[in-house]
């Protein structure tokens, strides 16, 4: 065991599987649930690697329960929202690093399989974000902020104008709560649970609550980041 950190020096992120076994392990994960014969593992490594450096970034700004021990932050592959958040990053890594297209789809396939959460992997959620056990969430296309944060059974997406949502930095989508469509949605909010937004403007600083067309908006004191997110960076 290691020790915390003195106030003086940087925080020091951890992860429970070196790169080689994460590697094999999220491999042999792929190969259990889809047995195609498609040879991930020579390929798996490098992605492995770059996934896991968008990782430390994000949970040394994602100090949330679980996200960090007495002796740091970490990254544990048994914590299901975090390896959520990590097959995010990789299928993700593998699309924008012009890796093979199965590889990016087996990475999509099994998170939906093993955490019921849709985001595909073209999508481009913020360098910082966080999932709060996200069974049922599909985030879609949007244009994402940093210190993102959904809950359970959250629907992002757009519209059939193909209009889609703008967030700011610093909001929350709490369970149940769906934002679809042409909505600008400002820095430092919360959605309430069950929220359903289909268009609008929503200022920053705010709570929101309420069903299309009667939603509600009112002003908070919360700080998102802050109180939330909790950088140790």
């Amino acid at each position: 065991m290691g020790r915390p950190p003195t106030p003086e020096e940087p925080p020091v992120f951890q992860a429970s599987l070196s790169c080689d076994d994460l590697t094999e392990y999220v491999a042999t994960q792929m190969d259990a649930f889809f047995p195609d014969g498609f040879p991930v593992r020579p390929q798996l490594k490098r992605y492995v690697t770059a996934a896991l450096e968008r990782m430390e970034h994000c949970v040394l700004r994602a100090s949330l329960k679980g996200f960090h021990t007495k002796d740091g932050p970490r990254y544990h592959h048994l914590h299901t929202d975090q390896h959520a958040m990590f097959l995010y990053y990789l299928s993700n890594t593998v699309f924008d690093m012009g890796g093979p297209v199965p590889v990016a789809e087996k990475t999509y396939a099994l998170n939906k399989t093993l955490h019921s959460l849709d985001v595909f992997y073209e999508v481009e959620l913020p360098a910082v974000f966080a999932l709060v056990h996200p069974v049922g969430t599909v985030l879609g296309r949007a244009t994402y902020g940093d210190y993102f944060c959904a809950y359970q059974n959250v629907s992002v997406g757009a519209d059939l104008d193909g209009n889609h949502p703008i967030f700011g930095d610093g909001v929350v989508m709490y369970g149940g709560s769906r934002i679809v469509g042409k909505v600008t949605v400002g820095d430092n909010c919360l959605i309430s649970a069950g929220t359903l937004i289909l268009g609008g403007d929503i200022p920053p600083n705010h709570v929101v609550f309420g069903q299309h067309p009667n939603v509600e908006a009112k002003a908070t004191r919360h700080k998102v980041i802050e109180n939330i997110f909790k950088p140790l960076v």
